[in-house]
């Protein structure tokens, strides 16, 4: 893989840019990882402050490679984090990944999601090459099961190991 993918990798739509996490996003990541709204389907610990935000974006700063690739949803000409969205957990052989991604409340139902994961998927393919991509979600998530069948993702019948609770959904590009 070409090993410029990081630095070029702004994606843009009609109305987004997804681009690079910085720490000028701590507060917006602080609003987004401590929202119980978004919590209640995730298995992780929430945000209580600027500073675990901070650590957050470190972290995702340090370790982006070709490994992870990581992007803040913004409005195209503005800067203000929206969401999030992120390819991970690729297969050795590169082929297969897994997408996650989240948005604060207020942006939710406008179709930014959908917008942000045709540009993350049409990236994986072209440019990353990958064939399939898959999502899990919560089983009481209805937005994200909704959003996965938007993109044609399908449910598969197995089971995610250690956590009943979620389901598996598969893109075959």
């Amino acid at each position: 893989m070409n090993g410029n993918l990081q630095t070029s990798r702004i994606l843009t739509s009609e109305r987004l840019t997804l681009r690079k996490l910085s720490k000028k996003d701590a507060a917006a990541i602080l609003q987004l990882r401590s929202n119980t709204e978004i919590n209640k389907f995730l298995d992780r610990k929430p945000s209580k402050s600027v500073e675990d935000a901070l650590n957050f974006i470190n972290n995702i700063i340090d370790h982006e490679s070709e490994e992870l690739f990581y992007w803040a949803i913004t409005k195209t000409g503005e800067d203000k984090l929206m969401g999030t969205i992120c390819l991970f957990d690729f297969s050795s052989d590169l082929k297969k990944c897994e997408i996650g991604y989240e948005l604060l409340p207020e942006y939710q139902g406008q179709g930014i999601m959908a917008e942000a994961a045709k540009k993350v998927i049409a990236f994986a393919s072209k440019t990353l090459e990958i064939e399939t991509i898959e999502a899990l979600t919560h089983k009481d998530n209805q937005s994200s099961t909704k959003l996965l069948q938007k993109l044609n993702f399908k449910k598969l019948d197995d089971k995610v190991e250690d956590n009943p609770n979620l389901i598996r959904f598969r893109l075959t590009i």
